[in-house]
């Protein structure tokens, strides 16, 4: 396998190649894409052995961690997953996409998700990435590139990307080059929710559900 990179611009996509990059999905393939936090791995999230796919080639152990999903909009959110309506408020104020939140998982997402209790959850903002969920019609199981501390552009620059990772995928999806901008991960499997990682979300001081 070696993953060909598809251009894919973002003010006037070219849904023939979308639609390639959809039914690669569709058919359980693994692709790297643009996220608008970096370059990461994406599968659909229903497909069980896609999801295992990306777990292997991430050395991710399920039992530990909580796999993160990329969805669409709000609505989708509440079907995968648990959320109460002073989250799903919080969440919807700070929808611009640099946030991860650990939500309960519901019974609707594959085995993979069932062996934790919970999900990373996050919105897609980036609109190569929006793209191709809507098109997809389900959300993305998705895992950022290794960080290479030596050589950063390894997880940034397309081409560069494929030379490393290419033979692991069928499509890298060229959205231009992304920088690395982790996301800020806040636990909200209770109230007041807590900050596991600071990243790119910005967290106001006067955030009533936020334990500071």
């Amino acid at each position: 396998m070696n993953g060909e990179l598809i251009k894919l611009y973002a003010d006037s996509p070219n849904y023939r190649e979308v639609m390639r990059v959809v039914d690669a999905l569709r058919d359980g393939e693994v692709i790297i894409f643009p996220t608008g936090t970096g370059y990461a791995y994406g599968c659909d999230a229903m497909q069980q052995r896609s999801v295992e796919q990306i777990c292997r080639l991430k050395n991710i152990d399920v039992k530990r961690k909580s796999l993160a999903v990329l969805f669409e909009n709000m609505s989708d959110v509440s079907s995968y997953c648990k959320i109460n309506n002073d989250t799903f408020k919080f969440i919807k104020k700070h929808h611009e996409g640099f946030f991860t939140y650990i939500l309960p998982v519901a019974s609707t997402l594959p085995k993979a998700f069932k062996n934790r209790k919970e999900v990373g959850a996050r919105l897609a903002f980036h609109p190569v990435a929006k793209l191709i969920i809507n098109e997809l019609g389900t959300p993305l199981m998705t895992s950022s590139l290794p960080k290479d501390e030596e050589n950063p552009e390894y997880a940034s620059d397309p081409e560069l990307i494929q030379e490393r990772y290419g033979h692991q995928v069928n499509f890298i999806v060229d959205g231009g080059i992304a920088e690395y901008a982790p996301s800020t991960v806040l636990d909200c499997t209770a109230v007041p929710f807590k900050v596991l990682r600071m990243g790119s979300g910005v967290i106001t001081d006067h955030e009533d559900l936020i334990a500071y």
